[in-house]
């Protein structure tokens, strides 16, 4: 199935190199390009796309209200935000997650790579560049934004015990086979897992599991990373 992409960039030329790169991967086309935040919510709404490539800096609405709009609406709720931007630092990468993004990755990685994000946030997976620290990230994660409370604990009552135990590793970055060694599953079994919690919580993908396991105190910070 192939994977259709959205790019969000204000350099032209910028959208047509990864045009370029996008289309030559035989699983993935690019269906659209906007030149500003509001203009990808709008054809993202008129194409649907699995995954949109959205740059943070952008004039008019930027990347990150952009991205908020996209994963708000029921009617895209299939749709994955990837954020790939020069701006690569701690506080825009809790917001881009707090916003519904399910990955990150800075403009300067290589072809490859890039290739590898796309379709590891089409798959439901979340994506954290190297230099994008899990221990920085979290201390944003765990702190309420101004305008969203955190996540009440409560609604971990809805996951059964190993949920929580595999959604708490998933949390400190674990993938599905660390997990699995560490729990002595399959890799299968917790796979299934992680897709029933997010299916308990109305977590859009693995990113917004991480977020809701640091929000509603499941899993705690180092505030000394």
């Amino acid at each position: 199935m192939t994977i259709r992409v959205l790019l969000a960039d204000d350099q032209a030329l910028l959208r047509a190199t990864f045009r370029i790169l996008i289309d030559s991967d035989p699983d993935m086309s690019v269906v659209a390009e906007a030149a500003d935040g509001q203009e990808a919510v709008d054809l993202a709404l008129d194409h649907r796309p699995d995954v949109v490539l959205m740059d943070i800096r952008m004039p008019g609405t930027d990347g990150l209200a952009a991205t908020a709009d996209i994963c708000a609406r029921p009617e895209l709720s299939d749709t994955r935000v990837l954020i790939l931007t020069t701006f690569e630092d701690d506080e825009n990468v809790a917001k881009a997650l707090r916003a519904g993004a399910s990955g990150f990755l800075g403009k300067d990685v290589g072809p490859d790579v890039l290739l590898a994000g796309i379709h590891t946030v089409a798959a439901g997976d979340s994506l954290l560049s190297p230099s994008a620290t899990r221990a920085l990230i979290t201390r944003f994660l765990a702190m309420p934004a101004d305008d969203k409370p955190p996540v009440a604990p409560e609604r971990l009552s809805l996951l059964t015990e190993r949920e929580r135990e595999v959604m708490a590793l998933a949390a400190l970055g674990k993938s599905n086979h660390e997990i699995a060694d560490q729990l002595v599953l399959s890799p299968l079994t917790v796979r299934s897992h992680v897709s029933r919690t997010m299916t308990k919580l109305n977590a859009r993908d693995r990113a917004q599991l991480v977020m809701i396991a640091y929000q509603s105190g499941l899993v705690r910070p180092n505030l000394e990373g």
